[in-house]
């Protein structure tokens, strides 16, 4: 159900697989996104499983209203669903409230300055990295006392450069802004590696301790992908900070 679940100086990073909740298919069975037409009583019940697997409050955690844009929300704690921000990106500075990010292709970005106690989470898709979601996360995370240099960063789950095949004007666009995301797929057609943008745009922003994502998630039957399945459940990367006693 977690397969990644690492700590930095108390700063904490985990990313879902697809197994172990109770979603029927085609959302089978760990889907944690609310807005792809599964049961609303099995999202539930699988963001519980999920939350007891890491170990924290399921109403401790924030989910965005994900929208493929560049606006980032500093919160405290938990809204309840009728108040999520329509933002892709989210920082806090409390310790306790858990930042979430939802993908089945997209690349989840995962940040923590453990010693500024400031974490973020980023929704970084191919729209969402053109826009500058990424940097613009890092920069409110500096507003609130994090150090570009200190930032640990961890990239999850997300389609792969040799996977993601884009029309050639498609390709150049992304390359103009970002230049590290002009890819080849492996059969020889033009793509886009969104995890090598963010990379990019985070070298750009000062931050060079970066973990890539391990999987390729149009590869991978343990992972959803909406390249592959189209109506397909979605995966969950976390980041939180623990409350000191």
């Amino acid at each position: 159900m977690i397969p990644i679940h690492t700590a930095v100086c108390g700063a904490h990073f985990a990313f879902t697989d697809r197994w172990g909740g109770v979603s029927a298919a085609p959302y089978g069975t760990l889907n944690l996104g609310g807005a792809v037409g599964d049961s609303p009583e099995d999202v539930a019940a699988n963001r519980e499983r999920a939350a007891v697997a890491l170990g924290v409050a399921a109403d401790r955690v924030v989910w965005m209203n994900q929208v493929h844009g560049n606006e980032v929300a500093v919160v405290e704690g938990a809204q309840p669903p009728r108040e999520l921000p329509p933002v892709d990106g989210v920082v806090t500075a409390t310790p306790g409230t858990v930042l979430a990010v939802l993908t089945a292709d997209c690349t989840p970005v995962l940040l923590a300055d453990p010693a500024a106690g400031v974490v973020a989470a980023a929704h970084a898709g191919r729209p969402g990295l053109l826009a500058g979601v990424v940097p613009a996360t890092v920069a409110r995370m500096v507003e609130l006392g994090a150090d570009p240099e200190r930032i640990t960063a961890r990239l999850g789950p997300a389609v792969c450069g040799r996977c993601y095949e884009v029309p050639e004007q498609m390709r150049e666009e992304a390359a103009g802004i970002a230049p590290a995301s002009r890819a080849t797929t492996s059969w020889g057609t033009p793509a886009i590696d969104v995890p090598a943008g963010v990379r990019g745009q985070l070298a750009e922003s000062g931050v060079f301790d970066v973990t890539d994502p391990a999987v390729c998630t149009l590869e991978s039957q343990d992972h959803f992908s909406y390249r592959r399945e189209r109506t397909t459940g979605r995966l969950a990367s976390y980041t939180w900070l623990e409350q000191r006693g």
